[in-house]
């Protein structure tokens, strides 16, 4: 664990996230500032900083944790897909391996590599955390 790491302390629970997902090797939160609502960040546990960091025996886990959310942002939001990707260093804004998992719909308005952002209104992301997993966990 990092100490100055924002995504090592929200493993912690130093730092406060809507968790959907954990298991002894992954944790996958809501974004704060998602691109759709539902976007969720997987993390692992260990701090590693990039994809090539990530060592063999946490590929599998973290693919693994990956399809789940993909599958629960269809079953859990209404979604007809999913936008899945990793930023190694550059864009990578916190410095913590982080897949990105997004809700899509025909027509949402996302085009290429711009990511617009939005907000969650008091008490939403909440609700989207527990339709995630109510979705992971059933």
């Amino acid at each position: 664990m990092s100490e100055t790491c924002l995504f090592c302390r929200i493993v912690a629970g130093d730092v406060a996230a809507e968790v959907v997902w954990a298991t002894d090797q992954m944790v996958g939160f809501l974004d704060h500032r998602p691109v759709f609502k539902g976007h969720v960040l997987l993390v692992p546990r260990l701090h590693v900083v990039t994809l090539p960091d990530l060592p063999a025996e946490l590929r599998d886990p973290f693919l693994a944790s990956g399809q789940r959310l993909a599958a629960a942002m269809v079953d859990a939001l209404g979604a007809q897909g999913s936008f899945v990707a990793v930023n190694n260093t550059v864009s990578q804004s916190v410095p913590h391996l982080h897949l990105h998992v997004v809700p899509r719909t025909k027509g949402d308005g996302l085009r290429g590599f711009f990511w617009p952002r939005t907000r969650y209104a008091d008490g939403e992301a909440e609700q989207y955390a527990a339709r995630l997993r109510r979705a992971l966990t059933g």
